[in-house]
């Protein structure tokens, strides 16, 4: 195996030529069709453990990883203007899904992100980078995010998981000069992350030839 991994392979008679693996709390998942011998199975499951894990890095990037896709995005859509020094996840903005100080270059992000899709994520990253130059949502603001062609999917998306978890309000986008100030209250409970009805957050799909 690839990786240590708690797997539950599950065989379909109606599965012929795809393969799939997603999580399922802390267990990965791998469907195979029903004809695959034993070296095929461990051969595919390998394989689908491997992508899940990848995806996951995708969704979940470690803080060093954060910065250096910050500063992508800023070569990619601004011009590399925005110069991000540090990014990092935090776990008290229950109604911000991130936040910037323009002064030394910091971006924080809600941890409420993390597991969400990549353009989701992506769009956060370059709504803060946008900040770092422009510090209101003022018409030249938007128009900086106007080459990032999911802008609006991304905020639809957003605005949905705000509905669906109770948390919607002002200000979840919006810079604080004074970090430690104006983010939430580090003792208020945090509930759920993202709706929890539906399909896997993360899935990989193949086809075996």
């Amino acid at each position: 195996m690839a990786a240590l991994v708690a797997v539950d392979v599950r065989r379909s008679r109606r599965r012929t030529r795809t393969v799939s693996a997603y999580r399922d709390g802390d267990r990965t998942v791998v469907l195979i069709p029903a004809r695959f011998s034993r070296a095929e199975e461990q051969e595919w499951v390998d394989r689908m453990v491997t992508r899940l894990e990848a995806a996951d890095r995708r969704r979940n990037p470690h803080e060093g990883d954060l910065l250096e896709r910050a500063r992508d995005l800023s070569r990619r859509h601004l011009d590399g203007l925005a110069r991000p020094r540090s990014v990092s996840w935090v776990d008290n903005q229950h109604h911000r899904w991130g936040s910037c100080t323009p002064a030394d270059g910091s971006i924080r992000l809600s941890s409420r992100l993390q597991g969400m899709p990549s353009w989701v994520l992506d769009y956060v990253l370059l709504h803060e980078l946008a900040h770092l130059l422009i510090p209101t949502h003022s018409r030249s603001f938007w128009q900086l995010l106007e080459s990032y062609p999911r802008t609006e999917r991304a905020r639809g998306f957003l605005a949905g998981v705000d509905h669906a978890t109770g948390r919607e309000g002002p200000g979840h986008h919006d810079r604080d000069d004074e970090p430690d100030a104006e983010l939430d209250d580090p003792d208020e409970v945090d509930g759920t992350r993202a709706p929890e009805e539906g399909p896997p957050a993360v899935e990989v799909i193949a086809t075996t030839g």
